[in-house]
C-alpha cells in the first residue's frame, strides 16, 4: 500500500501526454491534490518523439514530470508476454503490468499517496475492460490502489475514495471508445491542445510488427538499437541474412551510423543509390542479394549493376543483375 496519512495526499499521475490522461490530472488537480507526473519513453511510441506532449501537459499544470526510458527488460515483456498479444505485437497488458510496477517505485519515492492513470472503462479492447484492469492491478501488486477518474464512478471504490482522499462524487462514469464526453470536458477546462489524443503503438501495426517477430525470431538477444533500426529503410530477410535499404537521404545517412562494426555497407556509386547493410550470415550469396537489392533501388535501371561494398569501407565490388519486382518482394518481410 502506498503512503495514505495526509488528508488530501500526494497522487502520482501515469501521464502519456494524451486527452484522457491530460483530463485526469486535471480533475485531481481541481480537487486540490497535489500532482506529480511520470511518463514512460517507448521506441514504439507513434509520436516520432518521446514522451508524447507530456512535458507540455506538465508545464501547463505546473506539475513536476519525471521521465523514464524504458530499457532492455522493457523488450523483454514484448518478446514474452505473459498475457499474450492483441492483433497483431502488442502486449497491452504486461505492457501495463509493466509500467505500474515501475510507477509503483516511483510513487514511494516521491511519497505518493496514490497512483492514478487517464484510462477509461471498454475504450481499448484488450487492457482496458474490467478483467483486464482487475489482472493489471494484481500483477502491479496495486489492487484497488490504481484510481482512474475518468471512469471512477462505473469502477469498485479504491482505497483512497474511502478514506475521503479523494471526492469521488466530482470523479466521472465515462466508458466506450467515443471520446464525445472528454472532448466537450477539454472545452470547459480550456485545453486545447492535446497531441497523440488517442495514442498509439508501433506494435500495433502489422507491418512493424512483422518486423519485430522476425527480429525475435533471428535474434537470441535484442537491444533497443536493434528496436532503432527496425524504423529505417525496407527490410528484407535471406536465411540467417538480414538486409536493410535506406529509402532516401536522412535514412542512408542514419543506416551509416547505426550499423555495428561487423555489419556490411553497400553502395552503387555515381548514381544515386541507397545505402544499405548486411547484418547476419555474409555467405557470397547473401552479399549478392544485399547488393541486388541496393541495385534495385538505385537510380541505375541498368540490367547489370556495379555495386561497392564493405565493412568499415566500401572497399570492394561486385556485378549483380538488377532484379525484377517480384525477385524482390520475395525477400521483403511482411
Amino acid at each position: 500500500m502506498l503512503r495514505t496519512e495526509m488528508k488530501k495526499g500526494k497522487a502520482l499521475a501515469l501521464l502519456s501526454g494524451g486527452l484522457d490522461s491530460t483530463l485526469a490530472v486535471k480533475l485531481l488537480l481541481e480537487q486540490g491534490i497535489e500532482v506529480e507526473a511520470i511518463n514512460f519513453v517507448s521506441p514504439f511510441c507513434l509520436c516520432g518523439k518521446g514522451g508524447c506532449g507530456a512535458s507540455q501537459v506538465a508545464g501547463k499544470f505546473g506539475i513536476p514530470l519525471k521521465v523514464i526510458s524504458v530499457g532492455e527488460d522493457y523488450l523483454k515483456v514484448i518478446r514474452k508476454p505473459k498475457y499474450g498479444y492483441g492483433k497483431n505485437m502488442n502486449p497491452c497488458i504486461d505492457c501495463r503490468i509493466f509500467m505500474l510496477k515501475r510507477a509503483k517505485e516511483y510513487a514511494r519515492k516521491a511519497k505518493a499517496s496514490f497512483i492514478f492513470t487517464g484510462e477509461v472503462l471498454d475504450e481499448r479492447p484488450m487492457s482496458q475492460h474490467f478483467k483486464a484492469m482487475k489482472i493489471i492491478e494484481e500483477e502491479a501488486g496495486l489492487e484497488n490502489e490504481i484510481l482512474r477518474p475518468l471512469s471512477a464512478k462505473l469502477l469498485p471504490e479504491t482505497t483512497v475514495e474511502k478514506r475521503g482522499i479523494v471526492n469521488r462524487r466530482k470523479l466521472l462514469d465515462i466508458h466506450g471508445r467515443s471520446r464525445k464526453r472528454q472532448i466537450r470536458l477539454a472545452e470547459e477546462f480550456s485545453i486545447s491542445d492535446y497531441p497523440c489524443p488517442a495514442g498509439g503503438c508501433l506494435l500495433t501495426y502489422k507491418e512493424f510488427a512483422d518486423k519485430v517477430k522476425d527480429l525475435f525470431e533471428y535474434r537470441r538477444r535484442v537491444t533497443m538499437k536493434d528496436i532503432a533500426l527496425l524504423k529505417l529503410g525496407r527490410h528484407f530477410r535471406f536465411g540467417k541474412s538480414k538486409i536493410i535499404v535506406g529509402r532516401n537521404e536522412s535514412e542512408n545517412q542514419a543506416l551509416s551510423h547505426t550499423k555495428s562494426s561487423t555489419d556490411y555497407l553497400f553502395e552503387v556509386p555515381s548514381c544515386g543509390s541507397p545505402i544499405t547493410i548486411l547484418q547476419g550470415r555474409k555467405t557470397k550469396v547473401a552479399i549478392e542479394k544485399a547488393a541486388a537489392l541496393t541495385a534495385y533501388y538505385s537510380d541505375r535501371k541498368d540490367a547489370q549493376v556495379r555495386v561497392r561494398f564493405g565493412k568499415k569501407s566500401l572497399d570492394r565490388a561486385t556485378e549483380v543483375f538488377r532484379p525484377n519486382k517480384e525477385e524482390v518482394e520475395k525477400l521483403r518481410i511482411t
